[in-house]
């Protein structure tokens, strides 16, 4: 049963947007037949669709722009007469006035038919257009048009039957067909006044005639007027009208030629011949070459994607995906270890992600998958330099900035030997990060990967003053990255009493159960008290509080975690004391506590390695890209408290600047410039169910847009109108695209249709005088 619509209530009537809603509603409903009592409201039948793939309209009463933009699969049927504007820009619906229609009828039609029991108005059947992607329109009228009808026309077929028009000089209208430069429109009846500069009128053939048959009587029993067939079919009384070719147009002038009048008659020189000499040459209408406004210009990777400008260590991540959408898996998942060697523990597991927060995609459904893919490459192996440079690096540290630095500079042939303190390597990742959030087999594969490519360990082994003068003079290059491991204590009286919480993560990490009773208590609610929550009910405590002076940093996911642990979170609660029986808080309130771990952040020690080295806050100041002295950097948390990838981003750096140093070579920072978001094209984009892309990563490479760099799509190459873009594949395996100059006419529409930002128009340079 048709979804019923009374656009008027008793002295109440719908407005436009109010009806498109409630038609809006019923299709969600599942509804795809609507009669609708209309009450001149616009745009009913617009660009719809639903999942049957076809929606049908009977309405009464309509306003402006029935039909408009109608879809394919849409059929509208007025019952009785229309407003202005029917069927314009119809994208392929079926629209069937049983009455007269108004002004502009079939306006701009690209696809579908039209079909008109009456009249129609001026400029009906206006630049009607051919798409030769889709069947060309059609446009019937039964009787006949008004002034300037068809004008501009560039394709489709329009019939104007003239049936109850013998009274009109014209049952096309005055100037009809004006411009037309494409399509064809069959009449019958008198024809005055039709535009004959560009167009021709012609007695029918064979095929017009097959075509009229055809369609004649489907026409008529679309619009109840089948009494009509036999008086139409008389085909002696009909004609067609088509557009002249270029050639007909064109008139062969006796004038003198513009550049003879210029050069002979006209000022010496031009009429600016005293400051610039004109050459007399005439700039065509359709420019190209160094006639040409506008140039384009194929910027790919000129910017940066938002992921790699929000990921402090500037992983690439668009190109990932590019790489997986070219089939290239393994190079894809590769890719990686060029920024880090831990984009498994790191980027796949404790990392916040900030690319995903920056991702464009979140303006159409959700991030491309980057952290997911990150695991994808935890067990990748790295082929290696098989000849050393001969120069050699100490890192002290091995933790996740000095590991960074070591794999950097050990990929690019130097000898690097990392000092630590600890027994095993990974610092606060494989020591302070819970298994909770990070597994076990994950962190194992990547030390083992960093293991393996040929850097030498020196563990147990405290780097003091001495042992730092003796790294200056036997190595190249000594990078410092002993981060932080002095826990902040505010001054509260009793804060003797707070167990470190970085011992007890380390014994817990381990495989130990240390003791901490049945109640614990812990300050601070960022993601390194989430991992002592889980590692306090990992050794059996009851309960567990944590507090914060504000609301939690932690991830969300750790967050709920921990409360379904059974963990209770405080905020804002403020710390006055640390009592025999707990934390006191300024209100008063004392929380039990066996056990109380402070995680409000860390500062380095300094004192054992440089005790008279400039500090900031407690951290160690260096200078422009970390460095300390001639051949020292630090970086890390030595230098500011910040995250794990932050870490890997100043250790990566650092690899490169003295990879640089050490071949000759000028460092230079990539500028994180984020491609304008306006250069982006959203609208080839549609939200999808993501499900399956947070299992398999690998596949989301389609969700993935690719911002500011070449996705290969070839939208450029097939739609420039004048041929002018080619493919072109380098010797060494890669492509760009070129516009050739003799072809080009600066239109821009490369510019448009790229999804990815990667094409551009500048402005052609200014001829010198």
């Amino acid at each position: 049963m048709a979804y019923q619509i009374k656009s008027v209530e008793g002295n109440q009537r719908m407005s436009t947007q109010e009806l498109l809603q409630e038609i809006y509603a019923g299709m969600e409903q599942g509804e795809n037949e609507f009669v609708i009592d209309g009450c001149g409201q616009h745009n009913i039948g617009g660009p719809l669709w639903n999942e049957q793939g076809t929606v049908r309209f009977s309405v009464t009463n309509p306003g402006q722009r029935v039909g408009s933009m109608a879809l394919e699969g849409t059929t509208v049927v007025v019952e009785g007469s229309a407003s202005a504007d029917t069927g314009w820009l119809n994208a392929g619906g079926e629209i069937i006035v049983k009455g007269d229609s108004g002004d502009t009828t079939a306006h701009c039609a690209a696809a579908g038919n039209i079909y008109i029991g009456g009249r129609v108005g001026t400029r009906s059947g206006s630049l009607m257009k051919h798409d030769p992607a889709y069947d060309a329109p059609q446009f019937w009228v039964l009787k006949n048009t008004g002034s300037f009808s068809f004008e501009f026309m560039g394709g489709g077929t329009a019939v104007v039957c003239g049936v109850d028009s013998e009274e009109f000089d014209s049952v096309l209208g005055d100037r009809a067909c004006a411009g037309m430069v494409g399509g064809t429109v069959y009449f019958r009846g008198n024809a005055e006044g039709i535009a004959t500069a560009t167009t021709k009128i012609l007695d029918l053939d064979e095929q017009d005639i097959a075509f009229l048959k055809a369609g004649l009587p489907d026409f008529l029993k679309k619009i109840d007027r089948e009494e009509c067939l036999a008086e139409v079919t008389d085909f002696s009384q009909w004609k067609k009208v088509a557009a002249k070719t270029y050639e007909e147009r064109a008139q062969k002038s006796a004038k003198k030629p513009m550049n003879a009048f210029r050069a002979n008659d006209w000022i010496k020189g031009g009429i600016f011949g005293d400051i610039y000499e004109d050459d007399h040459s005439v700039v065509s209408m359709v420019n190209r070459g160094s006639d040409r406004l506008r140039i384009p210009e194929w910027l790919n990777a000129a910017f940066m994607a938002p992921c790699e400008a929000g990921c402090p260590a500037g992983i690439p991540s668009q190109t990932r995906f590019n790489l997986l959408r070219e089939g290239r898996y393994e190079d894809a998942y590769k890719l990686v270890l060029e920024y880090t060697p831990f984009p498994g523990s790191v980027c796949g597991a404790v990392c916040p992600n900030l690319c995903m927060q920056e991702c464009t995609r979140c303006a159409v459904d959700s991030a491309a998958n980057i952290k997911g893919l990150g695991r994808q490459s935890t067990s990748v192996s790295m082929d290696l330099p098989a000849e050393s440079s001969g120069r050699k690096v100490a890192i002290v540290g091995a933790g996740v900035g000095g590991l960074t630095t070591a794999w950097m500079l050990r990929l690019r042939g130097h000898e690097v030997t990392v000092f630590d303190k600890d027994e095993v390597i990974g610092g606060k990742l494989v020591n302070a990060v819970s298994r909770e959030r990070l597994e076990t087999a994950t962190i194992e594969a990547e030390i083992e990967r960093i293991e393996k490519a040929g850097i030498e360990f020196v563990t147990n082994t405290t780097v003091d003053v001495a042992k730092y003068e003796e790294l200056k003079k036997s190595y190249d290059y000594v990078v410092l990255a002993i981060g932080a491991y002095s826990p902040k204590l505010p001054p509260w009286p009793g804060k003797e009493r707070i167990a470190s919480y970085l011992d007890f993560l380390k014994q817990v990490n381990a495989g130990q159960r240390p003791e901490v009773g049945d109640k614990v208590v812990v300050i601070g609610c960022g993601n390194s008290g989430m991992d002592v929550i889980f590692g306090a009910y990992a050794c059996g405590a009851k309960e567990v509080t944590a507090l914060d002076v504000q609301q939690p940093a932690a991830f969300q996911d750790e967050i709920d975690h921990a409360e379904k642990l059974g963990a209770k979170l405080i905020w804002p609660a403020f710390t006055s004391e640390i009592t025999e029986d707990g934390v006191k808080l300024n209100d008063g309130t004392v929380l039990e506590a066996d056990t109380v771990f402070c995680c409000i952040g860390e500062a380095p020690k300094l004192d054992g390695i440089l005790p008279e080295a400039e500090t900031d806050r407690g951290y160690l100041k260096t200078g422009d890209g970390c460095k300390l002295e001639e051949n020292v950097y630090a970086i890390g948390d030595l230098t500011k408290l910040g995250l794990l990838v932050e870490a890997i981003g100043a250790g990566r750096e650092v690899a490169l600047r003295i990879n640089a140093e050490l071949n000759g070579e000028t460092f230079a920072v990539r500028p994180r410039i984020n491609i304008p978001k306006e250069r982006l094209s959203l609208d080839y984009f549609s939200a999808v169910d993501t499900t399956d892309y947070m299992e398999r990563p690998q596949e989301d490479h389609n969700r993935c847009i690719s911002c500011g760099t070449c996705r290969d799509c070839e939208m450029c190459l097939h739609s420039c109108p004048e041929k002018a873009i080619t493919r072109r594949v380098n010797d060494d395996g890669t492509f760009e695209y070129v516009s050739d100059d003799d072809l080009c006419i600066g239109c821009g529409i490369c510019q448009g249709v790229c999804p990815c930002g990667i094409w551009t128009m500048a402005d052609a340079p200014t001829p010198e005088a």
